[in-house]
């Protein structure tokens, strides 16, 4: 599956610190700063959430040119992203906070820029959606006309999933779940009701919050109902999803059905920062899976809950997300997909590398150029063990793998426990398969499997002075 995130991006930064005196000159905490942590917001955290899900995630954004984006890129590390010039500043909202309480939020660079321009490249990567998340936040992209028809033209046919902003745009007809939370709701009916344009601030004007004050104006199930029934009727989307945080969340579909009321988990929440972006990515995976509108609504504020409840955006780090494999089969069969995806050909090699050596070195150098990224498949203690006897590995696998990570050649390692690495290949499918100068591939069983794939097998320079079993037998002999 193939999900295609759509959006402005934005760059988070938390400042966490420890608040124990006021500032001598004005009567305000001072925060003494222990950690930094920068990371994707916006589209970007969707894309994020659903990469670190084991999903296929592709990003059509646009960026800047700045140190902000700069940030920006090593925190979508990862992630293909299909991006336009976005003509404007990096939108950056930091938060400091003291003990995990918010003290102050300042925001750079958030004005409302012109539309941005899309490129030939974001629109082909619509194409190859099988699921799309269109995550506005008011920066404009969702405006430009060539997007929106790219847009309506694909919702007959995938799930689309609409996250609006209140100075974003309305969204295209058709489009399966839209998903504003009800102080959204209630700014995007009052501005309906009198025909406006959204605001370039993103504040809710005040004849939209005039409109709203009659029978929607206040904040219960009911007067959820009644926005998300206008919303969906003046949207023309197939449904309307209205998120109250902890009451839950009303859902309006166009089949006659009747409102659907979804309670909230009871959950304790520090930071309620992304459970929108983690619902709407949750609503997608869902859809496509085959199930009713009704039932992903469903499952979506559940997850969305339980992201909050495990700490929600605090546990999504800073700086850019590991590539490399650590512990999670997953990544390295993401990693394979994502280089795939932009045109890159995905290099595998095997072995159990028991007491890495200058041979292992010189040949998975060699292996990792011949494309864009290299995975290692390794044999597991219990393979090596059947293989090589019970007296190996004398390196075990956790220490083996990190060993191998720490090779700048090698970007992701997989392990596997069968005598051979053929269901490892078949989940990874990498366009080479390399084996060492020692062995022929005509005869590898291995070979045929990735040949039935359009994969190639080649060996590369076997270096026989070198090996661990004679490493092993000259330590034994210092030992």
């Amino acid at each position: 599956m193939k999900i295609v995130v759509v959006g402005d991006v934005l760059l988070d930064v938390d400042i966490d610190g420890e608040a124990t005196r006021l500032c001598p000159d004005a009567p305000v905490p001072v925060v003494d700063v222990s950690a930094v942590r920068r990371r994707a917001g916006g589209a970007g955290l969707v894309a994020r959430m659903l990469a670190g899900d084991g999903h296929n995630v592709t990003l059509v954004t646009v960026l800047s040119d700045d140190d902000s984006a700069r940030h920006l890129e090593r925190a979508l590390d990862g992630i293909t992203v299909v991006a336009g010039s976005s003509g404007a500043p990096t939108p950056v909202k930091t938060r400091v906070r003291a003990e995990s309480h918010p003290v102050v939020r300042f925001d750079e660079g958030c004005e409302r820029p012109p539309v941005p321009e899309v490129t030939r490249a974001m629109l082909h990567a619509l194409q190859r959606a099988a699921a799309v998340v269109v995550a506005d936040y008011g920066r404009g992209l969702t405006a430009n006309r060539e997007l929106r028809a790219a847009l309506a033209a694909l919702a007959p046919r995938i799930p689309i999933i609409w996250d609006p902003h209140p100075a974003g745009t309305e969204p295209v007809p058709g489009v399966s779940v839209v998903t504003p939370n009800f102080t959204e709701a209630r700014s995007m009916a009052g501005r309906l009701a009198v025909g406006q344009e959204p605001p370039a601030t993103g504040q809710e004007s005040p004849a939209a919050g005039q409109a709203a004050s009659g029978p929607a104006g206040g904040r219960g199930a009911d007067a959820a109902e009644q926005l998300a029934t206008t919303l969906r009727e003046g949207w023309r989307s197939k449904a309307v999803m209205v998120t109250m945080g902890s009451q839950g969340a009303i859902l309006v579909q166009d089949d006659g059905a009747a409102p659907l009321p979804i309670p909230a988990p009871q959950t304790t929440v520090t930071d309620p920062c992304g459970a929108g972006d983690r619902l709407a990515a949750s609503l997608a995976v869902h859809l496509f899976e085959g199930h009713t509108p009704d039932v992903a609504a469903v499952l979506a504020v559940r997850e969305a809950a339980s992201f909050l409840r495990n700490g929600g955006v605090s546990t999504m780090g800073d700086e850019p997300q590991p590539v490399k494999l650590r512990g999670h089969d997953t990544d390295a069969l993401a990693l394979a997909r994502n280089v795939r995806e932009a045109g890159g050909i995905v290099v595998a090699t095997g072995g159990c590398f028991d007491l890495l050596h200058a041979g292992h070195a010189r040949a998975l150098a060699t292996a990792r150029s011949l494309g864009e990224c290299l995975v290692v498949c390794l044999n597991s203690d219990d393979s090596v063990r059947r293989i090589k006897g019970p007296e190996r590995p004398i390196i075990n696998q956790e220490d083996r793998t990190e060993l191998l990570l720490a090779l700048e050649f090698v970007d992701a390692v997989l392990v596997f426990d069968e005598d051979t690495p053929e269901a490892c290949l078949n989940a990874l499918r990498p366009d080479i398969w390399v084996k060492g100068g020692d062995y022929d591939v005509t005869e590898l069983p291995e070979t045929a499997l990735v040949e039935s794939w359009g994969g190639r097998c080649t060996t590369v320079p076997y270096h026989p002075a070198r090996s661990t079993t004679d490493l092993a037998a000259a330590l034994s002999r210092v030992s």
